[in-house]
């Protein structure tokens, strides 16, 4: 059978999910299926859709797609699983603890654009189509003011739907929710600055280079802690 080189194949379609055309953190786990059990997943999606047309209950749509995706994710990524890691307890409490923000979310200061590969004003767009470029290269990492007001926040990320996090940055970027813990004294200290990158990064140089300069930047400014929030 001949297909038209125009028409997207089921296999396409449900890997374009991850780092792709339809680029989507919800479902890329699809990648890891093969194509009966994606198949699958769309039937019984399509059924319980119709079922919550007759009885307004949208949870059973919520626990398909959770547990799929706990299935889609089982077993993957092994290349990331380390036996063994360094551990440094906190010395004393979070509430005496100077702490600072650090994610893979991709947000930046309007006006101080890392500017990826030398393009300026590059687009979420843009960002998706060349996510296979961002996966060679080292991370970038944005310095936000914690005192940046919120309208002046930008994001762009090509391995996510960053749709999200523009109607609400504390969802990868929870800054305000650091700040009212540091109003409250749950929180004894907030370092000036949070940090941002674009996690869809070389994992070798993360890991053998920008997160060591990262971590030593951090020590002189006398951070304590880190709150990480991978995306």
């Amino acid at each position: 059978m001949k297909f038209d080189s125009s028409e997207e194949l089921f296999e396409e379609f449900k890997n374009s999910f991850s780092y792709g055309s339809r680029t989507d953190l919800n479902f890329k786990f699809l990648k890891n299926l093969c194509t009966q059990d994606a198949a699958n997943f769309f039937q019984e999606l399509l059924w319980k859709m119709g079922d919550s047309f007759n009885d307004g209950n949208l949870e059973r749509l919520i626990e398909h797609v959770y547990a799929w995706q706990i299935r889609g994710y089982a077993g993957v990524n092994e290349n990331y699983t380390y036996e063994e890691g360094p551990f440094t307890p906190i010395k004393k409490p979070v509430s005496e603890s100077r702490m600072a923000l650090l994610t893979s979310s991709g947000h930046f200061v309007n006006g101080y654009d890392p500017e990826p590969f030398g393009i300026k004003h590059m687009t979420q767009e843009q960002a998706i189509e060349r996510i296979g470029e961002f996966l060679k290269e080292e991370p970038q990492l944005s310095h936000i003011p914690i005192d940046t007001p919120y309208e002046t926040l930008r994001v762009r990320h090509g391995g996510y739907d960053i749709r999200g996090a523009q109607a609400d940055e504390n969802i990868v970027f929870p800054l305000r929710h650091l700040m009212e813990l540091h109003t409250e004294g749950i929180i004894g200290d907030l370092a000036p600055e949070a940090y941002s990158f674009v996690g869809a990064a070389s994992q070798i140089r993360l890991n053998k280079h920008a997160g060591p300069a990262w971590a030593d930047m951090l020590k002189k400014q006398q951070v304590e802690s880190v709150l990480l929030v991978p995306v």
